[in-house]
């Protein structure tokens, strides 16, 4: 749309909100989360249908970037840091094995298939990614967010971000001829751990006695509008300290979660997102080329990918040996690419370091995996509730008020045990 008319921007947001909540609802009637009918929805409305939605034109990529930032902001405001601490080691290790073991699989398959070393490495970066984003709107989606597996992979998606960019410099200097080095990926690591951690350390003492102040005005939105400048200004600062936006935006939720004042902020942030959010989740998916699959070897390279992409994962939610939660959960819920994943094909196909084909295939699996996990988590979920069910009124005695708090809604004493929370999980932002 650059260069297009006000009225055609118009008409095509018209398009988006429409579609993605048509098929948002059509997707949860079908017992499915919001999100697989709004990812479709951006398919339906990209160049490989309608034509009415272009993911990279700036004013949409704006819209979208916004989104992301809105939706990263939510999930902040839902996440108690101590929650996040408590499987901070189960996150980390998931994380660490599911950037190692999907890189070292897809740079193995990749150059087994006839790829060089440069387009075998980028397409091995590409598999390292997990969507926060798609992870995160799933989970609370299907109200699993706040339970131990939702917070380790809340936690080891992040971590992967973090990674994400360490590995990103490394392949744009890879890409460029530049000679990489140990203390330029240690500096890219030390900068993006280090901003979270100095937004939460300096932002639980200076933030809390602000946003008081700002509650005593005392005037309809104040405090909404204030926490979402709060997010867009921490984005702003971790760009500009070499971090991602995401982060940023992440980590200005992290602050305000234990505020008097996150239900105000939060009621804001949801009605706003009910508008950004879709944009994103469309775009990821408008982003989706069908005719550019129709050839062979794309197929076979994509179909390798995939293969390895998702075993990789899935693997790394087992790698906590230790935890006896739903290792099976975590290690799907870490499947999908994403966004994350389209930066590393994007930023291949624009420096030369992978071709037409070679894009396609390596978007084919972050499509593939970003369009699979939602349903598949869904169907994991539901089986398990109705296992649990089962089993519960099998057993003798069954059916007093022990019954009915321990078959709560979600069946997580995680959120029993913390019910000063309020429990995530809008299906809509």
């Amino acid at each position: 749309m650059t260069g297009h008319s006000f009225p055609e921007l118009l008409a095509a947001l018209v398009a988006i909100l429409i579609a993605t909540k048509l098929l948002g609802i059509i997707a949860q009637r079908f017992g499915q989360p919001a999100v697989v009918g709004e990812l479709i929805a951006g398919v339906l409305l990209g160049g490989s249908a309608l034509g009415i939605l272009d993911p990279t034109d700036p004013v949409i990529h704006a819209l979208a970037e916004l989104g992301v930032l809105v939706l990263l902001f939510e999930i902040g405001l839902h996440t108690d840091v101590r929650s996040l601490m408590k499987v901070g080691n189960e996150a980390i290790t998931v994380a660490l094995v599911g950037v190692v073991l999907p890189f070292g699989l897809g740079y193995f398959v990749a150059t087994a298939l006839g790829l060089g070393n440069i387009p075998a490495i980028v397409a091995g970066a590409a598999l390292t990614a997990t969507s926060i984003g798609i992870s995160a709107r799933t989970l609370s989606d299907l109200g699993r967010l706040d339970t131990p597996e939702g917070q380790i992979v809340l936690g080891a998606a992040v971590l992967d971000d973090i990674v994400g960019l360490v590995i990103l410099s490394v392949v744009s200097g890879l890409v460029g001829g530049v000679a990489v080095s140990i203390a330029g990926v240690a500096i890219t690591t030390a900068i993006a751990v280090g901003f979270v951690i100095v937004a939460l350390v300096f932002g639980k003492v200076f933030v809390p006695p602000l946003f008081r102040v700002i509650d005593a005005v005392q005037a309809s939105g104040t405090l909404g509008v204030a926490g979402l400048a709060f997010a867009f200004l921490l984005a702003l600062l971790a760009d500009a300290a070499g971090s991602a936006t995401i982060i940023g935006a992440f980590s200005a939720g992290l602050v305000l979660h234990d505020t008097r004042q996150r239900s105000a902020i939060e009621k804001t942030t949801t009605q706003i997102g009910y508008f950004f959010v879709p944009i994103f989740f469309a775009a990821v998916g408008a982003a989706v080329e069908l005719q550019t699959l129709a050839d062979p070897k794309a197929i076979a390279i994509g179909l390798s990918l995939i293969a390895v992409g998702v075993i990789g994962k899935v693997l790394a939610g087992y790698a906590p040996f230790w935890f006896k939660g739903d290792k099976a959960l975590i290690g799907v819920a870490m499947v999908p690419r994403g966004e994350v994943g389209l930066i590393f094909a994007s930023m291949g196909l624009a420096t030369g370091a992978l071709t037409s084909q070679l894009y396609s295939a390596v978007a084919m699996m972050v499509l593939a995996t970003t369009f699979l996990t939602p349903p598949v988590l869904a169907r994991m979920i539901k089986s398990r509730e109705a296992k649990s069910r089962d089993e519960k009124w099998a057993r003798p005695g069954d059916g007093g008020i022990d019954d009915l708090v321990v078959g709560s809604l979600s069946g997580d004493w995680h959120a029993i045990e913390n019910q000063d929370q309020k429990p995530s999980g809008s299906s809509e932002a």
